[in-house]
């Protein structure tokens, strides 16, 4: 079970430049008068200040963010029990499985009646093991975005706080665009910045969800 990444970073660069020219054409009875010189633009150019951050690093049991990666443990304990018992459904399939395995043959002394009981005994312990199994999924997830759902609302507010104060214009997420970043200098790079600077802010101890 992996963590879903919530946070999602897009650019979109766009340069316009226009330069307009008129000319005015007179009557072939007068004669031609220059042009007015074109009124050159005063509009300001912001400053603009690109950074990149990794929030895979978030979830990272030793680097990342500490609140996120306790929340996302306490959810896993919750459903341990289901992930054993499921566990135990796929053992006892393994065993009838090996169990056919052995006994299929033209040298066979088992009772073909027992062979077919262990294959349905096989496929019905199957059908269980993908029913529970796409429920303890679904209620993992469920349970997952109820969790940490507040604790990313709470990143993506530190984000804009953290930005702001340095006067970052753009953050993009290294994580999703990855392979589009040719090269960068390292110093664009504030995911343990950020990092360092949400745990101390926001310790592991903070309050979320309650378990069911």
């Amino acid at each position: 079970m992996k963590i879903y990444r919530l946070i999602a970073a897009s650019i979109l660069l766009a340069a316009i430049i226009a330069l307009p020219a008129y000319a005015q054409q007179r009557p072939a009875a007068q004669q031609p008068q220059a042009a007015a010189p074109a009124a050159s633009s005063t509009a300001p150019v912001p400053d603009s200040k690109v950074a990149l951050i990794d929030t895979d690093a978030f979830a990272d049991e030793k680097a990342g963010i500490l609140r996120l990666v306790s929340a996302v443990k306490r959810v896993e304990t919750e459903f341990t029990p289901r992930k054993t018992e499921l566990q135990g459904i796929q053992t006892r399939i393994k065993a009838l499985q090996d169990e056919v395995a052995k006994v299929t043959g033209a040298a066979s002394v088992i009772d073909p009646k027992t062979i077919q009981q262990k294959k349905e005994q096989a496929e019905s312990l199957q059908r269980e093991f993908d029913f529970k199994a796409q429920g303890a999924q679904s209620d993992y997830n469920k349970r997952l975005q109820e969790v940490v759902g507040p604790i990313y609302d709470d990143i993506r507010k530190a984000l804009d706080a953290f930005a702001r104060q340095r006067g970052i214009t753009l953050m993009l997420d290294a994580a999703k665009i990855g392979p589009a970043i040719i090269t960068a200098n390292a110093a664009m790079d504030i995911t343990s910045a950020f990092i360092a600077e949400f745990n101390s802010k926001n310790p592991a101890t903070a309050s979320a969800a309650a378990p069911r």
